[in-house]
């Protein structure tokens, strides 16, 4: 008869272990590069809703574009066992040693937006880098078929820079060949900031007077490159291109100091994110995709999203209709 209660009370106490299991949150661990700053505030905001709508939870940690940080970071996030990591990397390949320390505790990991080199990487979602560069290119070159050029590299620690170089070549390439377009100045930024497209377009200024058109990776260093030019007296404006369409961005769009910038929708990368990382705790496996990408190390299942031209004619019908910015923000 004891061993009947013992029997008993082992098979009640494994019921409620089941039962608490089946009622514990899946926790997505998201480790971000920078939280507050453009674009990555609404990164942050939307991928937490979309797992919150899917039952789940987010932990966040942000570097500040340190990698060294990012790394103790991804320690802390892991040890409050999380179920799957998203990074968005510091640096491409010193993020690899992230990728390491996840899958020591069996945590798989997505890149998100930016891939990670050199590492048995699990998943990365991102979108279309080379179409971004070409559409950039595609437009500036519409406005400005023939003059010098000056072009505002991303940051070298991001893999995406060297994808937008290919795109942006793809389309300018044929142009310089022709004698149409001269490259007066091509340098990557250090780091994604508005200092830094102050950086290179003073310096780009200090040997080339006259500019036609700047090709800035994103709208920090389009916003950067601005500045310069204003201080310099430059009338007009050379045609600016940029990327992310933060507000800022597009006030100047419309206002027409910036040409263009690329809307990549935030809400799309951040659901989706957040529907395979859950596929991934429910359903214990990687998701099959029908594209791979190459780090390095593995050719990774991925999933790249398509990005849009936003210029003054355009604003209304695409970040606006999407909601990215409310109507009231986006006075023409």
């Amino acid at each position: 008869m004891k061993r009947k209660y013992i029997h008993f009370a082992i098979l009640v106490l494994s019921v409620l272990l089941l039962l608490s299991n089946c009622s514990k949150k899946p926790k997505i661990g998201f480790l971000m590069d920078v939280s507050d700053q453009g674009r990555w505030l609404m990164d942050k905001e939307l991928f937490i809703k979309n797992v919150r709508e899917n039952g789940g939870e987010v932990i966040i940690q942000a570097s500040e574009g340190d990698a060294g940080a990012q790394f103790l970071m991804a320690g802390e996030i892991l040890e409050e066992g999380v179920d799957v990591l998203v990074v968005i990397p510091s640096d491409m390949y010193a993020a690899a040693d992230i990728v390491k320390l996840a899958h020591q505790k069996k945590v798989p990991v997505i890149s998100y937006d930016r891939i990670i080199k050199n590492c048995n990487l699990d998943f990365y979602i991102s979108f279309d880098n080379i179409q971004v560069g070409e559409l950039q290119a595609e437009y500036l070159t519409t406005v400005c078929p023939k003059g010098n050029y000056a072009i505002l590299g991303g940051a070298v620690t991001d893999n995406n820079s060297f994808l937008l170089r290919l795109g942006q070549f793809n389309i300018v390439q044929p142009l310089i060949e022709r004698g149409d377009i001269r490259i007066l100045y091509d340098q990557f930024a250090d780091y994604w900031a508005p200092e830094e497209g102050y950086r290179l377009m003073k310096e780009c200024l200090s040997k080339h007077a006259k500019i036609d058109a700047v090709i800035a990776a994103n709208d920090q260093l389009a916003e950067g490159a601005l500045k310069a030019l204003h201080e310099a007296d430059i009338n007009p404006l050379p045609h600016i291109s940029g990327q992310d369409a933060e507000a800022e961005a597009c006030r100047r769009v419309i206002a027409g100091t910036q040409a263009m910038t690329v809307y990549k929708p935030i809400e799309a990368i951040a659901s989706k994110t957040a529907e395979i990382a859950m596929q991934m705790i429910y359903e214990e496996r990687i998701p099959k995709t029908y594209l791979s990408v190459n780090n390095g190390k593995k050719q990774v299942p991925s999933i790249l999203l398509p990005a849009m031209i936003v210029n003054k004619e355009t604003i209304h019908l695409t970040v606006v209709a999407d909601g990215y910015f409310k109507e009231h923000n986006m006075k023409k």
